[in-house]
């Protein structure tokens, strides 16, 4: 699996206004995107990210701009299959 390393995340107003739905911070955002658990490709030639921040698991649906340049397309609480992918990843 291609290792992911996110030097930068692309915001502007409509991602934003998006992960503010979901009752995610920036800051939120900006720890799990250090410190990612685990991920996979999504659809559109996106990638899902899972990561831990505090208690609550993340997961990050991103676009990739340039190398190390990920664009924000929404973040969530993680599903439950979502979660027990991390808690196995964590195991190891």
């Amino acid at each position: 699996m291609t290792r992911i390393v996110i030097k930068e995340l692309v915001w502007d107003e409509w991602n934003l206004k998006h992960i503010g739905k979901h009752n995610v911070t920036v800051e939120e955002v900006k720890a799990v995107a250090q410190n990612l658990i685990t991920h996979q490709k999504a659809k559109k030639g996106r990638y899902a990210l899972f990561g831990r921040v505090g208690s609550r698991i993340l997961t990050l649906i991103v676009k990739k701009e340039k190398q190390g340049v990920y664009y924000i397309v929404t973040v969530r609480d993680a599903a439950k299959k979502e979660r027990k992918n991390v808690y196995e990843k964590e195991k190891i």
